[in-house]
């Protein structure tokens, strides 16, 4: 080689050991591909945006048995009158719409729900993907809630709506118990795939 040559190789910017390769530090033409997988972080157990929707999630889950919300059913339960009108109401209301939604694509949701949860299943843990791993654990629960909000407002109008601040305040209690299980099992899963990869460095 000549001096050129080794002159070109001296001025060219070194990259330090175990820095990120991006795009632009490679030769020829900007890969789509390579750039998207370098600004968005498919790793979401190692993501804290991840833990902050998954907690939302839980939060929002918990506080709304229905449509209702529990503070309103509390109001009610002290003795509100509007408060008490105005949760039958929006019982009402809510109760209606998820029958009638289960009843008229009942049969295609499932079907839909099941497809999208098999395909998750397999990507993540036939294929590895922690990306649907992840997905699939903030899915799966809120289908298991949906199954429960069903089961719920049919027992609520085959009640008439009797016994409507006890039900909706055991529909919460359920609602926070499965909510505590899958958080717990979220968590442990996430430190056993970040264990996992920092033990294997990936």
């Amino acid at each position: 080689m000549g001096a050129g040559a080794s002159q070109g190789l001296e001025t060219r910017p070194r990259r330090a050991y175990g820095a990120p390769s991006f795009p632009h530090d490679r030769d020829g033409p900007l890969d789509f591909l390579d750039l998207v997988t370098q600004v968005i972080d498919l790793r979401s157990f190692s993501n804290l945006w991840y833990w902050i929707v998954l907690a939302i999630l839980w939060s929002s889950l918990s506080h709304w048995a229905l449509g209702v919300p529990f503070d309103m059913v509390m109001r009610a339960r002290r003795g509100d009158a509007g408060s008490f009108d105005d949760m039958q109401a929006l019982a009402r209301i809510n109760v209606n719409r998820i029958l009638t939604l289960s009843a008229r694509g009942g049969l295609f949701a499932t079907a839909f729900v099941a497809f999208v949860l098999t395909s998750l299943a397999v990507l993540g843990w036939v294929y590895r993907v922690e990306f649907c791993q992840a997905l699939f654990l903030l899915v799966f629960p809120m289908v298991v809630v949906g199954g429960m909000s069903i089961i719920t407002a049919t027992r609520l109008r085959q009640q008439e709506f009797a016994e409507l601040i006890r039900t909706l305040r055991m529909h919460r209690l359920r609602v926070q118990l499965t909510g505590i299980m899958f958080i717990f099992l979220t968590a442990f899963w996430g430190m056993w795939v970040n264990l996992n990869g920092s033990v294997l460095g990936l």
